[in-house]
């Protein structure tokens, strides 16, 4: 089933293409595919980044709270002919939303590959990114709420994220998790374990 990708904000977009209309701004950046493009170029696929905020153990238990993410900005594909050569993120400023930076590696061709296998799924998503700065870790947000305001709303049990490689240890990257199966996995990878008896500290 298609995707249903939210509309950018037109400022974030237009920072984009006139980024990648700047040689100056082709040239400085650390994107060896992009600098040596020849031709059009365009942004594409537009994905609200959100940041969860530190995991606890109240998202182990059945029904706990979902975590607090933020938005911090909107990522673009970069198309060059038939494939995607690199990324453009944007942030939002006080003056509104500005580009920020372009990059290559891993992520890109993850998040196209994340994508394709998306629109094979029987159920309409409106896809994320969600980052999980703990665990170093980037995944495909497939929200339910199709119609939803991308740049809010909290993972619901039902979503599901899909881990982007290269993934943390231990974690399938390109597997569709829900919410409610992934949350607790991650939140007891950071819990510390308890320390064997004979080196807790000594009762008072």
């Amino acid at each position: 089933m298609p995707l249903h990708v939210p509309p950018a904000p037109a400022p974030a977009l237009r920072s984009v293409l006139a980024a990648l209309g700047s040689p100056t701004a082709v040239h400085e950046a650390h994107t060896p595919a992009l600098r040596a493009v020849q031709g059009p170029m365009t942004a594409e696929l537009p994905l609200p980044v959100h940041v969860m905020d530190r995991l606890h153990t109240s998202h182990l238990a059945s029904g706990g709270r979902p975590p607090r993410t933020r938005l911090t900005g909107w990522r673009f594909l970069i198309r060059s002919g038939d494939r995607y050569v690199a990324a453009a993120d944007t942030r939002l400023t006080p003056d509104g939303w500005i580009f920020s930076h372009f990059f290559e590696g891993p992520y890109v061709a993850a998040t196209e590959r994340a994508l394709r296998q998306a629109e094979s799924l029987a159920t309409g998503y409106q896809p994320r990114l969600l980052s999980v700065p703990e665990l170093y870790m980037l995944t495909l947000w497939l929200h339910g709420a199709v119609g939803a305001d991308a740049s809010a709303g909290l993972p619901a049990g039902e979503d599901l994220l899909v881990p982007l490689a290269p993934a943390p240890p231990g974690i399938a990257a390109f597997r569709p998790h829900p919410v409610s199966e992934l949350l607790p996995a991650l939140t007891r990878r950071l819990t510390p374990a308890p320390l064997p008896p004979t080196l807790a500290a000594p009762a008072a």
